[in-house]
């Protein structure tokens, strides 16, 4: 009997270089592409359409487009570093301060202030530059071991919007992008799945490395990271398997 599939189904990855390995799920799963092409050659003669067709090399590549940003599967799937720390880099965005004997303080400030983003004047959106001296008019100084920013005298009482980076020590996940040698990558096992009408096809690739991540956003909608992979096969000269339930 025909089978059919429907939706985007799931997606799983689990690493081949971290043991024990944690298996990721892409939450949220938007689309799952996968294309198996080949090059191919063709043998003429006197006449234009070829006498015989050779099937020569073959690449695999696959695409998962999905909401659910996860740690876990961006380090052990793409950059393919240590499990990440815990703790994170945050950024305040537009802290509303005012200007209060010359100074104003961050919010998030002695040990965690990590580096300045910027002032901004909270009534008109004009910008303060930043000075190493002694500021004068629109201009500021930041401490950024003490996350204190300092001011001309003539900008007290002025509503200020701030805006930083910090460190959170106990929540969240960190990454730490480090340069890796050329050829270092991640290899993972891909294994995707979908139901329809009680019947299942699952697409299982024993070998697997990731070439690209792209995080982008668009006003008035999420941001869906896209996942690009390449397969190939594994010790036992295996790409895979395919199963249906026809």
């Amino acid at each position: 009997m025909s089978q059919y599939s429907f939706g985007a189904g799931v997606l799983y990855g689990r690493s081949l270089t971290n043991t024990p390995a944690t298996p990721v799920r892409f939450g949220a799963l938007q689309d799952v592409s996968v294309d198996i092409a080949f090059t191919t050659k063709q043998l003429f003669g006197s006449y234009q359409f070829p006498l015989a067709i050779g099937r020569g090399t073959a690449k695999v590549t696959g695409k998962a487009n999905y909401a659910q940003i996860n740690a876990q599967s961006f380090n052990d799937l793409f950059f393919g570093l240590s499990n990440p720390a815990t703790g994170e880099t945050k950024t305040a965005v537009n802290e509303a301060q005012t200007v209060t004997a010359n100074i104003v303080t961050a919010t998030h400030n002695t040990g965690v202030y990590v580096q300045d983003l910027g002032v901004v004047k909270a009534s008109d959106g004009s910008i303060y530059t930043r000075v190493t001296g002694t500021p004068v008019g629109q201009q500021y100084s930041c401490n950024e071991t003490t996350g204190v920013y300092t001011f001309n005298s003539t900008q007290n009482a002025v509503a200020v919007l701030i805006s930083y980076q910090w460190t959170d020590a106990a929540n969240g996940k960190l990454i730490t992008m480090t340069n890796q040698l050329l050829g270092n990558a991640p290899q993972f096992i891909a294994v995707f799945t979908s139901t329809f009408n009680s019947k299942q096809i699952t697409l299982t690739l024993n070998a697997c490395m990731s070439n690209k991540l792209t995080l982008a956003t668009k006003l008035e909608d999420f941001m869906i990271p896209s996942f690009d992979f390449e397969a190939f096969c594994d010790a036992s000269n295996t790409l895979g398997t395919l199963s249906i339930d026809e």
